[in-house]
């Protein structure tokens, strides 16, 4: 699975798995064993917190744990890009997309403009050089570049 294609299957999540998902969507407790402090609020051991965890991951349903950075506040300038990628370059071309540290996350959508990115560096020209090697590697020329004027929202939480 490239990780576009839809599951076709069920993913069962039990009352626990949803407060586990909801207390690190809001934040990881802020201690020297997290897994161990989030397990007390829910009533199960460290390990117990931690094989959730894992099987979630597995499954797709949590993509990444990590900070979330207000990049603008840091100095920092960020884009989202949309890029026509035909069907039989959509493999190299989102693997080259993923290598470039500034690319936080990507999705396909069923539009002309099927590759979504947001891409986040220091410079605006580091963003334009780093789009510029990317369609030279792929081949890919259609790629455009929305950079942030006014920022709406950081993040997006939701209530399980």
């Amino acid at each position: 699975m490239t990780g576009y294609e839809k599951a076709e299957f069920e993913i069962i999540m039990d009352r626990l798995d949803r407060e586990i998902l909801n207390i690190i969507q809001e934040g990881l407790p802020l201690d020297t064993r997290p897994f161990r402090t989030l397990g007390a609020l829910v009533g199960i051991d460290e390990d117990d917190v931690l094989e959730r965890v894992r099987r979630l991951k597995n499954e797709g349903i949590i993509r990444r744990i990590g900070a979330v950075f207000d990049t603008g506040n840091l100095g920092f300038t960020s884009t989202l890009c949309a890029a026509k990628v035909p069907a039989d370059r959509l493999e190299r071309f989102v693997d080259i997309v993923n290598s470039y540290r500034g690319v936080t996350h990507n999705y396909l959508r069923d539009y002309e403009y099927n590759v979504w990115f947001t891409f986040i560096a220091p410079t605006e020209n580091e963003i334009e050089k780093a789009l510029s090697d990317i369609s030279r590697e792929t081949g890919i020329s259609n790629i455009i570049s929305m950079p942030v004027k006014r920022k709406l929202k950081i993040d997006a939480r939701f209530r399980l």
